[in-house]
């Protein structure tokens, strides 16, 4: 059974940061690209960062970029990290790790696992 397990969120203040984690279970984590996702409230769900494993390339959308580090820690197996910093209150959103088999996409269909949301509120 595929398991990607999502945490880290939480209430924060205008210029804080957060790290978010997604554990993963039941695929070769190596052949999957890890992205996270947000949703904010009458938003659709848009890709925030993805870092594929094969090749080692990251994306980050625009409004993220030079704020938000995607990365895995190699003492840490199978989990994936988004660090956010200097958040703003347009960061709030329920965060999703989702995978996805081999690179990056940025078609919110083509994602073949998702975990739960974890919400993430940045207050002014």
């Amino acid at each position: 059974e595929v398991q990607l397990q999502a945490s880290g969120g939480g209430l924060v203040q205008a210029g804080g940061s957060l790290r978010l984690s997604c554990a993963v279970s039941g695929i070769i984590f190596d052949d999957y690209a890890m992205s996270w996702n947000r949703q904010a409230p009458g938003n659709e769900r848009e890709v925030v960062s993805c870092i594929s494993k094969s090749d080692g390339s990251i994306y980050y959308a625009d409004s993220v970029k030079g704020r938000f580090t995607i990365f895995s820690d190699s003492n840490t197996e199978n989990v994936d990290f988004l660090q956010m910093n200097c958040l703003k209150p347009e960061d709030t959103a329920v965060n999703f790790c989702a995978a996805q088999a081999v690179y990056c996409t940025l078609q919110i269909s083509e994602h073949n696992y998702w975990g739960q949301g974890t919400l993430v509120t940045v207050s002014s």
